[in-house]
């Protein structure tokens, strides 16, 4: 990063990831402008961020006057138009997309088609279409850089892929790791909430306590560093202290070390390939973790990881399929509808019936991802 300042624009500024990118920023002002924030439902929130940091653009889901009326001087945009309208803005050079869902795939796609970096939050773009953006990444030399701590940690350890042997992902085990089978069925939605390493958005967190979230981070390594699903490992690691590690041919395992937070990985990818000061919790300390612990998943408890795998293994649909599912599993149980382990039936379930289409066009995947959402939702009727 050069003196000019970085430009940027954040979707989904109000949620989790997007309120910890803009303390990030606030520790780098000098470093960044930022161009558009765009955020959901929270009006009140991005009123407030509009007129702290007086970006060009404000997006927001639905027409909110309100918002009008308090930013004044800065154009007010609504709904998947405004998103596409930030992104087709070569102004930008960096985009962090933040939102959670599909609403975070076309708007990808647009900054990719118009040659601005991507600095990737969302998990359903490459989930549900991880061929076809990266493919036009790579064809509009476009830089994809993760913002997921396993993922970041990766591209911090690769130097040259074709000397990697083996990812390995690791995962905290989330709040039933030592739990019981019975424990997980009679859950409550607070006990699965309650994640002991990591502050998270609400559907994040129940896929960490059913392990689905690393299925889908292994969906995801497929297709951001092109491993074979053989070649991509997940292990327990409760102290979250090893985000993830690559083992190369020859041997060596080079690994990734931090504190649980999610500062580093979002001003790793927003700052890339630059590195600053900017927030840190305080120095890692080897002696003051002491302890590092590592085991297999219990798949059994855990089949959601086994089902992402072979998910990502059949390709094309399946795994849109089976992450629609799962969303919608997943929020009837947020709803209290539904048990915990009921999520995972419910998903494999659909994932049985459904018939892949091999290489699916976006258009053909949004209609896939919605036609598997009502036959999930009536599933759950049913039941």
């Amino acid at each position: 990063m050069t003196d000019k300042k970085r430009k940027i624009s954040i979707l989904g500024s109000t949620g989790s990831i997007g309120r910890q990118a803009l303390e990030v920023i606030d520790k780098l002002r000098d470093k960044f402008e930022i161009i558009a924030l765009a955020g959901g439902n929270n009006v009140e929130l991005l009123k407030q961020q509009a007129e702290k940091y007086k970006p060009k653009y404000v997006c927001s889901n639905t027409y909110h006057p309100e918002l009008v009326s308090v930013v004044s001087g800065i154009k007010v945009l609504y709904g998947s138009d405004g998103l596409e309208e930030i992104c087709s803005n070569k102004e930008n050079d960096v985009i962090l997309v933040a939102v959670s869902g599909k609403v975070g795939l076309k708007p990808t796609l647009t900054a990719i088609e118009n040659g601005i970096d991507i600095a990737l939050a969302n998990k359903e773009t490459l989930v549900m279409a991880g061929d076809i953006v990266m493919q036009k990444a790579k064809n509009a030399g476009v830089n994809i850089i993760p913002v997921d701590s396993e993922h970041c940690a990766i591209h911090q350890c690769i130097k040259d892929i074709s000397q990697v042997e083996k990812l390995i992902i690791t995962a905290s085990g989330g709040p039933f790791l030592h739990k019981t089978v019975d424990d997980m069925k009679n859950a409550t939605v607070e006990q699965a909430l309650d994640h002991p390493r990591w502050n998270m958005g609400k559907k994040i967190t129940i896929d960490s306590a059913t392990l689905m979230n690393k299925g889908l981070e292994v969906i995801e390594a497929h297709h951001l560093f092109g491993m074979d699903y053989d070649d991509i490992e997940v292990v327990v690691h409760p102290q979250s202290i090893v985000h993830s590690a690559i083992e190369y041919k020859d041997g060596s395992v080079i690994a990734q070390l931090g504190l649980p937070s999610m500062h580093i990985p979002i001003q790793y990818a927003i700052t890339y390939p630059e590195r600053f000061e900017g927030i840190k919790s305080k120095s890692f300390s080897f002696a003051d973790v002491a302890r590092l612990d590592f085991e297999k998943p219990d798949l059994e408890k855990f089949p959601t990881v086994k089902l992402a795998y072979e998910a990502g293994r059949q390709g094309g649909s399946a795994t849109v399929c089976m992450n629609a599912a799962n969303e919608e599993a997943v929020f009837a149980f947020l709803r209290g509808e539904i048990k915990l382990f009921k999520i995972y039936e419910t998903t494999a379930k659909i994932f049985e019936q459904h018939r892949v289409v091999k290489t699916p066009s976006i258009d053909e995947i949004f209609e896939i991802d919605n036609e598997v959402r009502i036959k999930t939702r009536e599933f759950l009727r049913i039941k």
